[in-house]
């Protein structure tokens, strides 16, 4: 899987500025919803990021998406979008988002789905969780500072790590 058929570089954020998980998705909400947006540019209504939001907070309250280690996949199934779309969020310092290791999170990658994608749901969530799962591929990105450098990591970890 590339990434680069799920997220542009316009939905990739370096924010130091993020001090709650509330916050952060927010602005992952507002991104996806731009991205959304700009999708289906043929729709009749904008999509409204507190629509996303919500949707992403009522996940979170089933559950945390943190996975430890300073990760974390908010994700949500919407009939808000027709296409997989992804945002990703790089902090400086990380946050509570109620990790099962109570580390801070500081690498956020968002999702939001089509409601009828259930086993490609399930799919990207796999790949994601392997692709933060990289020790190497997180500490690249950690140690990135440049929103493109960051792009470049996410969309080309694939091939890279098949040629290692």
């Amino acid at each position: 899987m590339n990434l680069d058929t799920l997220i542009s570089s316009n939905a990739v954020i370096s924010n130091n500025e993020i001090k709650s998980k509330k916050r952060a998705l927010e602005l992952l909400a507002e991104h996806l919803a731009a991205e959304a947006n700009r999708i289906n540019q043929s729709a009749d209504e904008d999509i409204d990021p507190l629509e996303i939001f919500q949707l992403l907070i009522d996940r979170e309250k089933l559950g945390s998406t943190s996975m430890g280690h300073g990760v974390a996949l908010p994700h949500t199934r919407t009939r808000l979008t027709e296409h997989a779309i992804g945002a990703f969020l790089k902090l400086d310092n990380g946050i509570d988002f109620d990790s099962p290791d109570d580390q801070k999170t500081d690498l956020i990658f968002a999702l939001m789905v089509p409601e009828h994608f259930t086993d490609e749901h399930l799919k990207i969530l796999a790949y994601l969780a392997s692709l933060f799962n990289n020790a190497n591929f997180c500490k690249e990105i950690r140690s990135a500072n440049d929103v493109a450098v960051i792009y470049k990591h996410l969309v080309n970890w694939q091939l890279t790590s098949q040629a290692s």
